[in-house]
């Protein structure tokens, strides 16, 4: 008795990686690219409000608040801009007129007690407004690795508002610990897979086909024995 094992196991690799098509084939939305040109956008006006408020703030508390949105949105931009890179997607060069605005009118109080209460009250309303950005991705976005991005961020952004909430500085909020970067390695919540799932599929395919090489093999030597 004879078993052609070539065939086989060209059918138990096909079959492994049929789970790893879909995060492969995923498409990018344009809920997905709007998301990632916005976070990008906030990122920015972030980073440029956090080096604000280091330069003209009167209280060490919002200049500390100042100091870690810069840490953390430089941390979540590299993580944008990586993606958008991986997506080809073009990302504006700055923040958006808005945003520039507001930060216009904040530093126009610049040196004086009525700049930190606005530079907090402008904070409080954009991470409100970036929260509210990263739930419409969570709910209606499409792009496994760019629902991971935000989903990833959103703790992040989530502190930072507590840090600025009500208008009152509330640095002791800070955790110090950022987990960005990590949008490419995770689950999306439609069930598909990040890069680092397709690998992990991958790598428990080709273990499946050894395995059923293998078992085929001695079967064949079994059969082949008086």
């Amino acid at each position: 008795m004879r078993i052609r094992l070539a065939p086989v196991a060209a059918a138990v690799m096909f079959l492994s990686s049929i789970g790893v098509t879909p995060a492969l084939a995923a498409t990018v939305s344009a809920q997905d690219t709007m998301f990632v040109k916005a976070a990008h956008q906030g990122n920015l006006a972030e980073i440029a409000a956090g080096e604000d408020a280091q330069k003209h703030a009167t209280t060490e508390c919002v200049e500390k608040v100042g100091r870690v949105l810069v840490r953390d949105h430089t941390k979540l931009d590299t993580d944008v801009k990586m993606l958008a890179g991986k997506l080809r997607i073009t990302l504006p060069g700055s923040p958006t007129a808005e945003q520039e605005k507001q930060l216009a009118a904040v530093r126009a109080k610049a040196g004086t007690p009525a700049y930190d209460a606005a530079w907090l009250k402008a904070q409080e309303a954009a991470h409100t407004a970036t929260l509210a950005l990263i739930d419409r991705e969570l709910s209606a976005g499409q792009n496994a690795e760019v629902k991971a991005a935000a989903r990833s961020a959103r703790p992040v952004v989530a502190m930072h508002l507590d840090m600025v909430r009500g208008g009152v500085c509330h640095a002791g909020k800070d955790a110090s610990k950022v987990h960005a970067g990590t949008g490419g390695q995770l689950a999306a919540d439609d069930g598909s897979l990040s890069l680092a799932g397709v690998a992990s599929l991958a790598g428990g395919g080709l273990l499946a086909t050894c395995g059923a090489v293998w078992v085929l093999r001695n079967r064949r030597r079994s059969a082949d024995q008086p």
